[in-house]
This record gives C-alpha cells, structure tokens and sequence, in this order.
C-alpha cells in the first residue's frame, strides 16, 4: 500500500513537452479562489484595528480599557495590552483553523478542491455574522471559532488549488494570488478601520463586511471547475482533460494530463489514513519536514504577530488612536506593493533567492527596532516618545514587512503546496496548514505577554529565528522555479542531503528515468 517508492514524478524531463499558455480562463478562476486569501488578510487586518477601539474594548474587555485610560507612567508602554481574554480574542481563530485543516483534508481529497472552498465560505458567513451581532464574550469567540474554521478549509484547498490549476510556468506567480489577495484583504480591513474609528459600535461593520469575501469564496466553490488534478484523481478522466485543455487554451495536452494520470494512479493505491502514513516514510521524509518547517519558520518571523497589533503597538508608542491606524494603513500599503512584486520576481529570479534576500533584510529590520526602541525607552522613559522615533520605527517595520511580503509571506505558502507528490499532497498540506495555524495560535495567545515580559527584546527573539530559518533554507531547500509539479521529487533525489535521506532505492529509480 506504500505506492512508488520514488512518488509520482511523471516521465522526468517532460516540462519541454508541456503546452499551453496563462489563459484568461485559468486567470479568471485565479482571482475568483484567492478570495480564500481575501478571507486570511480581512481577519488578520481587522483584528488590531478593532482592538484598539474603546467602545470595543469596553463592551467586552473593560479591564483592559481601564488600564489603557490610567496614567500610563504606572505601567510599562509594552504591557498596556497585556490580558489573555483579549489575546483569546485573536488566537481562538487559529486553533480552530488547525482543527479544521485535517477535515478540510479529507473532503478535499475525496470531494475535490473547490468543496473545500465553499465550505471555508459558508464558515465564514457564519462567524462574520456572529461577530458584527455580538453582545457578549461568548458570542464574539463563537464567532472568531467559525471564522477559524472558515479559514482551516479555504486555506488548506485554495494554494492546491492554484498550484494545480496554473501552466508550471507561471505556476509561482499565480500562487501567489493567494497572498496578494491576503494582503489586499489587510489593507481593505485596516481601510475600514480607519474609516470608522469614530462611530460608536463602527467595529460591527469592521467585523461584519468579513462576509463579502466569503460570499465571493462560496459562489466561487459553486461554480469553479474543480483541477484536472484532483477529477482525474477522483476517475473522472474525461471531465479532467476537458477542464485542462480549456484552461491550457489548447488541445495538445496530451504529455501533461500523461504525467498527472500517472500521479493519480499511484496516489489510487492509498488511502486516506495512508497519505498520512506515507508521510512519515523515508522517502517522503523531504516533504514531512518541509512541511511542518517552513510554516514553523514563518510564523516566528513574528510578522502575524505584528500585524495583528500594530496598532496596538503605535499606541504603546504615544500614538492616538487615528495616527495608530493610520500608520496601520501605511504598512498595509507597503506589505501589498511589496507582494506585487513577489508575482513579477518569483518566477524570474526564483523561490531561493527570495527566501534567502528577505530572510537578511527581515533579520537586519528586526535587530534595529529592537535596538532603537530599546535605547528610546531607556532615554525618555515615556510613552509619548518623539516624533522622529515614532517615524523611524514606521519606517523600520514597513521594510521588515516588505521583507516578508516578497519572501516568506507567499513562499511560505507557495513552496509547501509545490513539493508534495499527489499521493501525499493533500496530506501534506493539510499539514502544512495546522503547523502555521497551530504557530499563529501559539503568538497570538503570547505575543501581548511577551511583549510586557521582553519588551524590545522581543524583535531581537524573533531574529535570531530569521536567523535560523534563512540558513535552513540555504542548505536544504531546492529551487522549485519552472519544475512541473509531477517532477518536484527529482529533486530531492537528487539534492546532496536529501538524497542521503530518501534511500538508495528512490534516486537510483529517480536517475533511470
């Protein structure tokens, strides 16, 4: 029940017989899924925005605006936010997120992609209604639960999606629409929230229009075909070619839909339960560590952590509450333009290069807030610190933010989805999913702690991980960059430490085809 010990590669060296082009039909259904990624950005926008609003804090977190309105020289600029009710808040969505990821799993393995999505969407409608009525504690978590679960479900189908749907290519690029949409969808949330930070209860509009982009995401799963790659895994061969001829543009498919039937056939000889087993066989042991690595490494970049309270923490800095998400607003932008540019380099210049040029500007970014807020604090021991080091913190944040937005933001999210073979992808990513979810949970629940008990020595934590992380990437990370998906295992086969570790047996099968 193991299948190919080797995975299924397809016929090595057929990207050359791969035909096609980017058609408006596979652009079209490109936009339409990474609302999923618009779901992502409008959560992750909304919530600091929200946060900082009195009459939110008062109506469910009076202890916390108690605090915020005493005489701030009683309590550490850094702690003022400091409350794990509010920190639950945040975090109960991620937990949810990773419960669901499994599930999403399964039905997008044996139901298609596109079921994933609209399950996702009509989660989301729920917890996005369930937030905007909110009148207590309980309502509010309820709701960020549904929304966590929303997000589990189209997170977990829509970058494999993507992936499948996209000419190898331009396979990166289109990916990352995914990110692009999440980036737009922080940018619009944190838009509104400057919008209506003087309306009395503006935050249920903030926490309510979350249900457009869900209601994109559900008509999308309705009327999207689902990827040759999962009908023809599900034996729907016919259905399978006619959607990969259409969004190819062309009729002469025939070497593509050959490798991705030999894909199917092999992930055919396992289960559900056996995907998972498969991953913690040696020659699928690549792709088990990637996946749990990489979405690791990500989120202790500290960027989730960062954007959520942004606003809280030009607030922590003296800010009132418009110049808080104003500047909010600015690092939207910048995380957005710089995610366009991830779309124009990722398949010019590569996965590796990216990774490896963001992972030293996000380290040096983060070792000099640390140090500037650190020596700020030290000297005025205030909250109301300068101007020039309010805007010097601006500054250094929006380039740690763009360091991440054309790196590890989209690939972190691009690479996982490339690198497992049919019979262990879903799985795979699935996995891939609850590691990040799990991680996002983990730093939202302590990131308002941590921050109180380290202070500035909090962004020196998170770059020793940059740190960390961009070497990992330097020795063991392959360049994916215009390899078709059913060929991605060659080359681990072929890597001079992965190849030590799939065996014998896979590169000497990888190396006689």
């Amino acid at each position: 029940m193991g299948g190919n010990p080797i995975g299924p590669i397809g016929a090595a060296g057929r990207a050359s017989d791969y035909h096609g082009r980017l058609t408006m039909a596979v652009i079209l259904t490109a936009v339409t899924a990474a609302s999923g990624g618009l779901l992502f950005g409008y959560d992750i926008g909304v919530t600091g925005g929200v946060e900082s609003m009195d009459s939110f804090l008062v109506k469910f977190f009076p202890g916390v605006y108690e605090k915020k309105q005493a005489d701030a020289g009683n309590h550490s600029p850094y702690c003022t936010f400091d409350d794990q009710l509010l920190a639950l808040f945040t975090s109960s969505l991620f937990i949810a997120g990773m419960v669901m990821a499994p599930v999403a799993s399964t039905v997008t393995r044996k139901y298609g992609r596109r079921a994933s999505m609209m399950m996702g969407g009509l989660f989301f409608l729920f917890g996005g209604l369930m937030n905007a009525a909110a009148q207590n504690l309980a309502m509010l978590i309820v709701g960020r639960i549904a929304l966590g679960f929303g997000i589990g479900a189209a997170n977990q189908s829509v970058p494999l999606y993507l992936s499948e749907m996209a000419p190898h290519h331009a396979r990166g690029a289109m990916n990352i629409m995914f990110q692009l949409a999440t980036t737009i969808g922080i940018l619009v949330a944190q838009l509104v929230n400057y919008g209506i930070q003087d309306w009395d209860e503006g935050w249920r509009l903030s926490l309510g229009l979350a249900c457009v982009p869900a209601s994109i995401l559900t008509i999308g799963g309705i009327v999207l075909p689902d990827s040759p790659n999962s009908l023809v895994e599900r034996g729907k061969l016919e259905a399978g070619r006619k959607v990969l001829e259409r969004i190819r543009g062309t009729a002469d498919v025939d070497a593509e839909f050959a490798d991705i039937q030999e894909a199917a056939a092999s992930a055919r000889q396992v289960g559900e339960l056996q995907a998972w087993r498969n991953l913690l066989k040696r020659q699928y042991r690549p792709q088990a560590v990637l996946a749990v690595a990489i979405p690791t490494f990500q989120q202790w970049t500290g960027i989730n952590s960062i954007m959520f309270y942004v606003p809280i923490l030009f607030s922590s800095l003296g800010l009132g509450k418009s110049a808080s998400l104003l500047n909010t607003v600015i690092i939207g932008f910048v995380n957005l333009v710089a995610t366009l540019v991830a779309i124009i380099l990722v398949d010019r210049a590569g996965r590796r290069k990216l990774f490896l040029q963001g992972g030293a500007q996000m380290f040096c970014m983060q070792i000099a807030v640390g140090i500037l807020l650190g020596v700020a604090f030290s000297r005025y021991d205030t909250t109301n610190l300068p101007t020039s080091i309010v805007s010097a913190t601006l500054v250094l944040i929006s380039i740690f933010v763009a360091g991440f937005a054309w790196s590890w933001g989209p690939l972190g999210w691009l690479v996982p989805s490339e690198i497992q073979t049919l019979d262990t992808r879903s799985a795979g990513f699935s996995l891939t999913v609850a590691t990040n979810f799990l991680f996002s949970f983990v730093l939202g629940q302590c990131f308002l702690s941590m921050l109180c008990a380290m202070e500035y020595g909090v962004f020196i934590f998170f770059a020793a991980f940059v740190a960390g992380m961009t070497i990992f990437v330097y020795f063991l990370v392959p360049e994916t960059r215009g390899v078709p998906l059913e060929e991605i295992y060659t080359l681990y086969c072929k890597h001079p430490v992965w190849s030590r570790v799939v065996g014998k047996q896979a590169v000497e099968a990888t190396l006689e085809l």
